[in-house]
Parts: structure tokens; C-alpha cells; sequence
């Protein structure tokens, strides 16, 4: 059985994620390391931002029944159109976790999965994280617009994110898609209302920005090294 769950009062989506990037520890120690497993789990909690992604109940505290299929966050942006921003980050997510998985001793930093990667002379996953990393910072990007200019709609923020971030790397095929995701995006008012108390919504949201922000400044700094690149 499905059962919808409201994000609970004075509580907002940032609550529900599974992992944030809050929770992502960078090694400043060790080259601003940045763990693998707990990096992939932020980013595949980031993704249900484009659309639901189901749980199993555990607790009847929220009102449903043991072993019911549970959808806790709301479709935030509310449209089909934004499908394939979400399948090409799970499909990116999925590249770096079978590397991760095919060679672990090798993989429990980023950082080391890809150097580890290209000495084999294979580059999957290391393209497939390039990939996310510009797909996390157009998200950032909106979101971030999305704070900083309050009298800005959301068309307007995905928008000046998706020129800044993936569009000079898709090609003229893939551009008409990911723009039509960008005029999709509902109203900000209602963009709030479903990520729950709106005021706590924005200062989750910029804590959590603040995380995301950094971890993506890390790797593509890393990624433009020689040793890096293939």
C-alpha cells in the first residue's frame, strides 16, 4: 500500500533527506578528501528534490502501517519535465557506486576512486562523477539565486544556473530538453509551501547550500588536475 506523508509541522524538507551534505565530512588533513558512500547517499537525497523517491515504513509513529511504501518529500518542483535532470544524476550516482563497489579497497574517498580508476586505464567513473559535479552545481547554483534574489522567480534562477553549469557542455540535442525542465518549475510561493515552515526552510537551505557549495568547489578544483584528467 502507498500512504503520502506530510512533511511534519515545523519541519522542512531538509529534514527528510536520508543523507544532507551537512553530514559529509571533507578531510582537510588528507587533501580535502571527501568519502565516497556518504558523498553518493547526499547526492542521491538531493535527487528527490526533482521527484519522490519511496521508503518502506519502519514506525507507525507517522500514521501508517508497518511494511507500507512510503513517499515522506513532496514533489518540490512539481513537474514531470525535470525527469531527466533526475535520471541523469541517479545515472551518474550509479557509474561512480560500481566503481566503488567493483574495487572498494581502492574507492572510499572520491578522490582516490578516480586516480585508482584512470591507472586502469578506464575513465567510467570518473566521467560519471565529472557529471554530477556540474549536476550539483547547477542545483546549487538555482538554489542559491533562489536566496539571494527573492523578488526572482524560479524559471528565472534554474535558468541563469542551467547557462552557467550544463549548458556549455550539452549539446543541441540535450539543450531543449533541460531548458523546457527550466520553464517548468512552479511559483516560489508554492516552491515553500511544500518544502515545509518556509522561514526554517531558508535557513536549512543555506546551511545545507553552504555544505554542498564547498564539496563541489573541492572536487572541481580536483578535477582539474593533470592527474585528474583523462
Amino acid at each position: 500500500m502507498a500512504f503520502q506523508a506530510a512533511i511534519p509541522p515545523g519541519s522542512t524538507w531538509f529534514d527528510t533527506l536520508k543523507k544532507s551534505f551537512v553530514d559529509v565530512p571533507v578531510d582537510s588533513s588528507n587533501g580535502n578528501a571527501i568519502p565516497t558512500s556518504d558523498f553518493l547517499e547526499a547526492a542521491e537525497s538531493l535527487t528527490t528534490l526533482f521527484g519522490k523517491l519511496p521508503a518502506i515504513v519502519v514506525s507507525s509513529s507517522s500514521g501508517a502501517t508497518i511494511g507500507d511504501v512510503l513517499t515522506y518529500s513532496p514533489d518540490l518542483l512539481g513537474s514531470l519535465a525535470f525527469t531527466p535532470v533526475k535520471n541523469d544524476m541517479i545515472g551518474n550516482i550509479k557509474k561512480v557506486r560500481d566503481r566503488q563497489l567493483a574495487s572498494p579497497g581502492d574507492s572510499s574517498t572520491l578522490q582516490s576512486l578516480v586516480l585508482n580508476e584512470l591507472k586502469s586505464k578506464k575513465h567510467i567513473s570518473a566521467e560519471g562523477l565529472l557529471w554530477l559535479v556540474r549536476g550539483l552545481d547547477f542545483t546549487s547554483q538555482a538554489l542559491r539565486h533562489t536566496l539571494q534574489n527573492p523578488d526572482a522567480e524560479l524559471s528565472t534562477s534554474f535558468r541563469t544556473a542551467y547557462t552557467g553549469t550544463l549548458k556549455p557542455h550539452h549539446s543541441f540535442m540535450v539543450k531543449p530538453i533541460f531548458s523546457a525542465a527550466m520553464s517548468a518549475t512552479p511559483y516560489k510561493k508554492d516552491f515553500y509551501v511544500k518544502m515545509g515552515d518556509e522561514q526554517k526552510a531558508k535557513v536549512d537551505m543555506g546551511i545545507w547550500l553552504d555544505a554542498l557549495e564547498g564539496q563541489v568547489r573541492v572536487l572541481k578544483e580536483f578535477q582539474e588536475r593533470k592527474e585528474a584528467k583523462w
